[in-house]
């Protein structure tokens, strides 16, 4: 085995735990994955892979990682295990972590099938519900999510583990909300908002039409631009005390209707 890296102030240590800020991941063009099963997915998603670091406690490469690894050209880094504690990012962390190029979000890069089904995130702040609406996007097979003037970027590292990797397996795109409007009339998609204030049941909507979903940010919603320029509004019926549901669980209502429809 290559030598044991164990100084935390090691530059690569130290290098690869900077990428938890958002600067560094900016200015480096480059963000963390943090786990087996995620770091299996990225590759498994063509996703340029730099380095892995493998904690010296790995007694199990179920996922063939360190084979994928050096075939993909990345350098194997094995770190001692306070070195591992520092670029690690997860409560209890499984001894790998993969330092990854960040992919493309450019809208111009989405590919669409002949009906689409577009998850349109807008503003969202928490990571964590941004990551599980990327994990339901992919399990509902859309064709693409939107991130609409972003706050969280989708190279955060809990975006990542609340996606469970799944920020790499669905495409994705970063744009303002003028933009994918753009973009969504150039396409011919309708767009449906989803808002307590509308009079319709999400339940009432073809789904299986080349449509866009519309969610906005925890607090207040979508902004009076989308709703505005939206060609159906949704609502899902509230039968207890409480008005609204988290704005991922909406997501995942609402994307699983269309996964309903559309057989």
């Amino acid at each position: 085995m290559s030598e044991i890296i164990t100084s935390v102030h090691n530059p690569r240590v130290k290098h690869a735990a900077g990428l938890r800020e958002k600067k560094q991941r900016e200015l480096d063009g480059l963000m963390l994955v943090d786990g087996a099963e995620e770091v299996s997915l990225a590759l498994a998603s063509r996703a340029v892979m730099r380095t892995l670091f493998c904690s010296e406690h790995n007694r199990d490469d179920a996922y063939g990682l360190l084979a994928k690894a050096r075939q993909a050209g990345a350098e194997v880094i094995h770190v001692g295990g306070r070195a591992f504690e520092k670029v690690a990012y997860r409560d209890s962390p499984d001894g790998w972590v993969g330092v990854f190029h960040k992919p493309s979000t450019a809208l111009a890069e989405l590919r669409l099938g002949v009906a689409p089904l577009v998850l349109v995130i807008e503003a969202v702040e928490k990571p964590g519900n941004l990551g599980a609406m990327l994990r339901t996007a992919d399990a509902a097979g859309a064709d693409a999510v939107i991130s609409c003037n972003p706050i969280t970027d989708l190279s955060n590292p809990n975006v990542v583990r609340a996606s469970k990797g799944a920020v790499f397996a669905v495409p994705i795109a970063e744009a303002s909300t003028a933009e994918t409007l753009r973009w969504l009339r150039r396409h011919h998609i309708k767009l449906v908002a989803a808002t307590p204030a509308a009079t319709q049941s999400y339940a009432d909507v073809d789904w299986r039409q080349p449509i866009a979903l519309a969610v906005g940010e925890e607090k207040h919603g979508l902004s009076d631009e989308l709703l505005t320029a939206a060609d159906i509004s949704v609502r899902i019926p509230m039968r207890g005390r409480v008005n609204s549901l988290n704005v991922s669980n909406s997501a995942a209502i609402l994307l699983y209707e269309a996964v309903r429809q559309r057989g």
